[in-house]
């Protein structure tokens, strides 16, 4: 798999084509990834089948771009259709696979290879982040420890010949990463206190162990959570336990107990309940700990330099996405953004263009 005279004795863009291919097949996969993570499911079982009638999927229905365009968009037993969200990921990957080939196959297949990984992991992270507002530990956990074994294994990731010096590199890139997104995690804490969320009126929100799982979106108690005053206050029409229901009362909920009206239960007790509501304030924060690790993640792989374009830029990308869309009218100032796509695109800009950035940035030719 190193050994760079195997990747030369095929013409090159034969090898454009296996990338364009392998870009596209791990966009399948990468849609697997999407669907399910966020839901708590394995990505292993049960095999590909249709959401909305529970039909397995045979190979030959399942083959990558050319699928979804031959069943114009929707399945073939039941006629559902199937998200266009879905061939976009899969171009999206394959077009990106190519790109890095194109790019750095001329200077090591092996490097083209651990961009693509990076990459692949950027698009779950982005269309998940988009409609969950999270990013699985698979991805940001995961992306650190494939970080620091590729940096070992191709240490021209890192500019250099020496693996340890490419080791180095590495931690220092999810150390500044992780460092300074944890900063603003805290200073947002404190400067933005609470944010008065307006729901629907009846809408139903759970609290299970882990999650507050409201309409298409669930939010770790870790990122709620953070401070020993934090807490969650809404007033229910209904609140149903396990074993009993209230209604019509003040809820506030910390880390550590739940308040239903005059009643007060340890979390321990309580470990999960639903309420009806049409409002309730929540923790507020700048970013989330999940973005915490995904800079530490496309830090191990990018180094110092990556993680303060990326940073800069998604900061600039994404403050010129929410004042139009709050000018547009389609979203206003109080509705969370997730900020996961804009660190995500920028890292990707940095994967292409870094060189280049940092020529232009030194002066150089």
């Amino acid at each position: 798999m190193f050994d760079a005279a195997r990747w030369a004795a095929a013409p090159f863009h034969l090898w454009s084509v296996v990338f364009l291919v392998l870009g596209a097949v791990v966009g399948s996969f990468l849609n697997v990834c999407i669907h399910r993570w966020p839901r708590g499911q394995s990505i292993v079982s049960p095999p590909s089948h249709c959401p909305a009638c529970g039909k397995a999927i045979p190979w030959y229905l399942n083959i990558p771009l050319v699928t979804w365009v031959w069943l114009r968009g929707r399945c073939a037993f039941c006629a559902a259709p199937i998200p266009v969200r879905y061939v976009a990921v899969e171009g999206l990957t394959g077009l990106s696979f190519l790109g890095c080939w194109l790019v750095y196959g001329r200077v090591s297949a092996p490097l083209a290879l651990l961009y693509c990984l990076l990459l692949a992991g950027l698009i779950a992270a982005t269309f998940i982040d988009a409609e969950h507002f999270i990013i699985p530990d698979q991805i940001t956990i995961g992306g650190v420890v494939a970080g620091v074994l590729g940096s070992f294994l191709v240490p021209e990731l890192h500019r250099v010949e020496s693996s340890v010096t490419a080791l180095q590199r590495c931690a220092w890139g999810a150390a500044v990463g992780a460092g300074i997104v944890y900063g603003i995690v805290r200073l947002g804490k404190l400067l933005l206190g609470r944010h008065k969320l307006r729901l629907p009126p009846g809408t139903r929100v759970y609290f299970d162990e882990e999650y507050l799982v409201l309409p298409g979106e669930a939010i770790a108690y870790g990122e709620l959570f953070y401070r020993k005053g934090d807490a969650v206050i809404l007033q229910a029409q209904q609140v149903e336990l396990v074993d009993r229901c209230y209604w019509n009362v003040p809820i506030r909920l910390t880390r550590e107990t739940l308040v239903i009206g005059e009643l007060e239960f340890s979390t321990e007790e309580v470990p999960c309940f639903e309420a009806v509501t049409d409002a309730m304030t929540l923790p507020r924060e700048a970013m989330g700990l999940g973005d915490v690790k995904f800079m530490a993640a496309i830090g191990a792989f990018l180094g110092w330099a990556g993680v303060l374009f990326s940073l800069l830029a998604s900061a600039l990308v994404g403050s010129i996405v929410g004042l139009t869309l709050i000018a547009l009218g389609r979203r206003d100032r109080s509705t969370p953004l997730p900020y996961g796509p804009y660190i995500a695109l920028a890292a990707a800009g940095w994967v292409f263009l870094g060189d280049r950035i940092l020529r232009w940035w030194l002066g150089g030719p």
